[in-house]
Formats: structure tokens, C-alpha cells, sequence
């Protein structure tokens, strides 16, 4: 399977994670401790539950394009 499921997940949450994080501290400007209070959870729970669903997608592409490679062939 390798890391393509880890690859998406990183892009897309670090992108809407980022810019989540600019718009809060432009519009009410918290303090550092409720920066971290907020965005590591949401960083950590999106990761891993994002994860599941990436891989589990990525995999049935695979199996609905028959593209399992050379493991297949075995």
C-alpha cells in the first residue's frame, strides 16, 4: 500500500488545519495556549480518523481496478 494514504492525509488536513488556525488568530486573536488547546486535538483525532478513511479508500480503488500489482500475480 505504501505511504499514499499518508501523503493525502498530511496535504489536506495541514492545509485546513493552517488556515483554520490564521482565520482564528486574525478574528479574535487567543492566546498561544488556547492555539495549542485547540489544534492538537484536532490535529491528532483528524489524522487518524482521516487516515481510516483514506486508506480505506485507496484501497477499494485498488480492488475495483483490479491493481493489486505484482501481488496478484503470485
Amino acid at each position: 500500500m505504501g505511504d499514499g494514504p499518508v501523503a493525502f492525509v498530511v496535504l489536506i488536513l495541514g492545509a485546513t488545519t493552517v488556515g483554520l488556525a490564521i482565520l482564528l488568530e486574525v478574528l479574535v486573536a487567543p492566546p498561544m495556549w488556547l492555539q495549542l488547546a485547540i489544534w492538537t486535538p484536532v490535529i491528532l483525532g483528524g489524522s487518524i480518523l482521516l487516515l481510516r478513511v483514506f486508506k480505506a479508500w485507496l484501497v477499494a480503488q485498488q480492488f475495483r481496478h483490479r491493481a493489486l500489482g505484482s501481488v496478484a500475480s503470485r
